[in-house]
């Protein structure tokens, strides 16, 4: 089965950067890496020096998934809150539509969101008057943890795809 993104792909930890607090002088660390062909999002949280999120992005690809109803993911968690974090040329650089998941603790799950689900955010404000998602203008995706809770974090995905 192909995926729109597929940690089985050897290349994929490649296109993957991390961007954390440390960007407005936080101290959270975290990144993307393979293990065994899951991608693992994982570091620690720090609410130090006004910080608390840490995030990754993978490379801009166009992603044309205008006939698609949403987004879905197969992971395992931690327990905490995570997001699917999706860029568009609709939002001003730096914002995000964001949705909101939390996978059960050490139980692989498959996550399903529909373009409803995802909100147009800026630095953790709801931006108003933005359009709905168009899906057909997704150029980047992205994953954030920023659930105001420091510790250890750890999200494994298996794949990114569509319902």
């Amino acid at each position: 089965m192909t995926y729109l993104i597929d940690f089985q792909d050897p290349g994929e930890a490649n296109r993957w950067r991390a961007i954390n607090d440390n960007v407005m002088g936080g101290v959270s660390r975290g990144g993307l890496t393979v293990e065994d062909g899951t991608g693992v999002f994982s570091g620690e949280t720090s609410l130090e020096n006004n910080g608390g999120f840490a995030s990754v992005r993978r490379d801009p690809e166009a992603f044309d998934l205008a006939r698609q109803a949403g987004m879905a993911l197969r992971v395992r968690g931690d327990g905490r809150t995570y997001q699917l974090r999706l860029y568009t040329d609709q939002l001003p650089r730096g914002a995000a539509y964001r949705a909101e998941f939390q996978p059960t603790a050490d139980q692989w799950q498959r996550i399903e969101l529909s373009w409803q689900d995802f909100k147009p955010m800026f630095r953790g404000r709801l931006l108003e008057g933005i359009p709905p998602i168009d899906p057909a203008g997704i150029r980047q995706v992205g994953l954030m943890i920023v659930d105001r809770q420091a510790g250890p974090f750890r999200l494994e995905l298996a794949w990114l795809d569509t319902p």
